[in-house]
């Protein structure tokens, strides 16, 4: 007989996460507080816009055209790097203002700074697809 439990959870799934909560937590309510989450040399790619570096990253997210949103997380996944970083990958739906809601994907790949958990790599794409 095959066991069927679950697998013990494993650091970097707890710290994937523990990420992805507080991010789209905080993206939710005040997106202007994520700045302590992205360093200098990060890169956001964002509808295939790139961004690099804090300040540019967060004036992007900033100046997305909505007052409100909620992400809603359906599946997410996480996985170490050879380099000590960990990559999560996450999927879900996304409602901002009166839009219908959409779906997502968003890339992180997080590393450590010693006090904290950073994203180096964002990638955001809306899972529109245009079969015509």
């Amino acid at each position: 007989m095959v066991d069927q439990q679950q697998p013990q959870p494993n650091p970097w799934d707890q710290i994937g996460t523990s990420f992805v909560q507080h991010y789209y937590k905080t993206f939710d309510t005040d997106r202007g507080q994520l700045a302590s989450l992205y360093i200098d040399v990060s890169c956001l790619s964002f509808e295939g816009f790139q961004f690099q570096g804090k300040k540019a990253i967060m004036e992007k997210l900033t100046s997305l055209p909505f007052t409100k949103i909620e992400h809603i997380i359906t599946a997410q996944d996480h996985q170490p790097t050879p380099d000590c970083s960990i990559i999560s990958m996450v999927v879900g739906q996304l409602k901002a203002d009166n839009d219908h809601i959409m779906g997502f994907h968003q890339c992180f790949i997080l590393k450590n700074t010693g006090d904290s958990w950073v994203c180096t790599n964002d990638m955001f794409r809306l899972a529109i697809h245009n079969f015509g």
